[in-house]
């Protein structure tokens, strides 16, 4: 994925190679130098706004219950205190 960027005037005189230049990546738009607008495909818009899962249904991570994960116990000793 390439980042180009434009100034006002280069997508005013030129719209369509902007458009163009979004389908290979988000085209940053500047304004005076300075960073203004982000043009990109519609479908980009969309994976980056689209539905987000729950934090709850995240950690669910469905279908994971059925493979078999049985880890070994660990025996941990405690060491030895000396409170002389």
């Amino acid at each position: 994925m390439s980042t180009t960027t434009l100034t006002s005037r280069e997508l005013n005189h030129d719209v369509s190679s902007a458009k163009k230049a979004a389908k290979d990546g988000p085209v940053i738009i500047t304004d005076r130098g300075k960073p203004s607008h982000v043009l990109m495909t519609y479908d980009d818009f969309r994976r980056l706004t689209g539905k987000r899962r729950s934090l709850a249904k995240a950690l669910a991570m469905p279908g994971l219950s059925d493979i078999d994960f049985d880890p070994p116990r660990v025996k941990i000793a405690p060491r030895g205190v000396d409170l002389s």
